[in-house]
């Protein structure tokens, strides 16, 4: 579904990615994890074609949906419009949605529990909805690849987990191949079956993620000691900081 070999991509006349090599199969799910700046956000717009890579190759393989970690629109759009864009590629040029797309875009408002929030303007929704909304809008488009940049970023752990959830059932009831980044290795811990480890543009670890996925490759990944923790009476672990702000030195 997704194969990347050599992948170099610049922005800006720098290079942000660097030989970079991945393979994801059909009806798996990627989390790709790295610190701030390190080109999580570039590669995730690369792999759905937002930006050309300077060379390698990029083999994306079926109909890509994509949700952006921030999006708003210049006009008054209801969330219900912004779902049906997601519509498009089915309409034609010209076409406008029909009975079968209001339909169809009714059903994801309807399996994310936001029904409610279909006649509301969605530059007044907050980030939480609004990221909800792409994940529909995406959705709508019957994607086969679904590529999602920090979807969990702007939601509280109600949301989060109801997003996890629905990312693991079209898995698994739908056979859809998902990739998403994120901060929180617990969400590739919940449901991801491989993981990109983005430790700089250049360096990298990748693997399954109960292979990739340790406190050695955390820590060297954040530069900063993470520890795992398994919950008593639970087969389920996370991992978690150990915070060291009393060596920290600022300036000014």
């Amino acid at each position: 579904m997704i194969e990347a070999s050599d992948l170099t991509v610049e922005r800006g006349g720098k290079i942000i990615l660097s030989n970079y090599s991945l393979r994801l199969e059909r009806g798996r799910i990627l989390a790709v994890l790295g610190a701030n700046g390190v080109g999580k956000t570039t590669l995730i717009n690369t792999l759905v074609g937002v930006i050309k890579p300077k060379s390698g190759r990029l083999s994306v393989e079926g109909q890509v949906g994509f949700v952006p970690q921030l999006f708003e629109v210049p006009f008054s759009y209801s969330a219900l419009d912004i779902v049906l864009m997601g519509r498009a590629r089915h309409l034609g040029l010209f076409g406008a949605p029909g009975r079968k797309d209001y339909e169809i875009a009714r059903h994801y408002f309807h399996m994310l529990a936001i029904d409610h929030l279909q006649q509301q303007a969605f530059n007044a929704l907050s980030g939480g909805q609004r990221q909800l909304v792409m994940i529909a809008q995406a959705l709508a488009s019957e994607c086969e690849l679904l590529v999602l940049d920090e979807p969990c970023a702007a939601l509280d752990y109600k949301n989060q987990d109801k997003v996890l959830g629905l990312l693991e059932h079209l898995r698994d009831r739908h056979g859809m191949t998902v990739a998403f980044s994120t901060h929180m290795p617990q969400h590739a811990v919940e449901i991801a079956t491989d993981v990109l480890l983005m430790t700089s543009g250049s360096s990298y670890v990748s693997g399954p993620t109960d292979e990739a996925l340790s406190s050695a490759n955390l820590t060297a990944l954040y530069d900063l000691p993470i520890a795992r923790a398994d919950f008593d009476g639970l087969a389920k672990h996370t991992y978690a900081p150990v915070f060291r702000h009393e060596g920290a030195r600022f300036n000014g």
